[in-house]
């Protein structure tokens, strides 16, 4: 069976994107793991399917799915793709606020120009039952134990688990370590990006993430938002920053509790394709 597909990437944070708008989603974890495969598949951060909302008030539904076959709650440059891709297939247009439901619920997405999308990406949560962390009480800060070092960590939800360190360098070896360990640490139920944050001023960040289910990434939109969102509950940045990860930057705009976050950032189409889907467990 053939499956036509749009690759798509929002600053190299990579993603196929699937059209469920007619035909319901059928893919398991072992076929999505051979369609994430970057030698044998297509190769990908994570899967997005545009379906038929769920709730009347959003205009289509996005599942998101990662590179082990897992599901995930939230994606801040998938959904500045499905908005590009929504743009495309000519059921969005410029300038319009739409409401599009993800796992983790409804955002608000606007198209500036054919591949450039800001989002409503909420209010990030710092409640520690509602990340899931375990701890009491909340705090700016936790020490965590990681390996043979403790790290002092910032947690948020983004619609999906966060935990931020600051480092002074983001070329120290011993990141490449503690990105997978802090992932799955026992103290996240459902596991964590872990980002690694340096500050240039109070405008400027540079970030490297962790992605749970998919590894390092070129880039990662909520990992942006955390980061921006962790430092501005410190007081330590302003409202509006600039987010720069390997594939690219990020602008980020908070002005504090009771107030939405706002991402902008491009979105891009790398081509389009179909893959054979492959019989059995990949």
């Amino acid at each position: 069976m053939q499956l036509p597909f749009s690759k798509m990437h929002g600053i190299g944070n990579d993603f196929v994107v699937l059209d469920c708008r007619r035909h319901r989603f059928a893919l398991d974890a072992a076929q999505i793991r051979a369609l994430a495969d970057r030698h044998t598949g297509v190769g990908f951060d994570q899967l997005l399917s545009v379906e038929p909302s769920r709730n009347p008030s959003c205009a289509f539904y996005y599942g998101i799915w990662n590179g082990d076959g897992s599901a995930s709650g939230q994606c801040g440059n998938g959904v500045r793709c499905v908005a590009a891709w929504l743009h495309r297939a000519g059921a969005l247009a410029l300038g319009d606020n739409v409401l599009i439901e993800s796992p983790s619920g409804p955002v608000t997405v606007r198209l500036l120009g054919a591949n450039e999308v800001t989002v409503d990406m909420g209010e990030p949560l710092f409640e520690p039952a509602r990340i899931p962390f375990v701890a009491e009480p909340a705090a700016d800060r936790y020490g965590i134990s990681v390996g043979d070092a403790t790290l002092q960590v910032g947690v948020v939800s983004m619609g999906n688990p966060h935990a931020v360190v600051v480092v002074r360098d983001l070329a120290d070896p011993a990141l490449l370590r503690f990105g997978p360990l802090l992932s799955s640490h026992e103290r996240f139920a459902q596991g964590a990006n872990a980002g690694f944050v340096q500050q240039l001023d109070r405008s400027h960040l540079r970030l490297r993430v962790h992605e749970r289910g998919a590894g390092w990434t070129q880039a990662c939109g909520t990992g942006a938002c955390a980061a921006m969102a962790v430092l501005h509950r410190r007081g330590d940045v302003a409202d509006c920053v600039w987010v720069e990860l390997p594939g690219g930057t990020l602008q980020i705009d908070w002005k504090g509790p009771g107030h939405p976050l706002w991402m902008t950032g491009p979105a891009a189409f790398a081509f389009e394709g179909e893959w054979t889907i492959p019989d059995g467990p990949a």
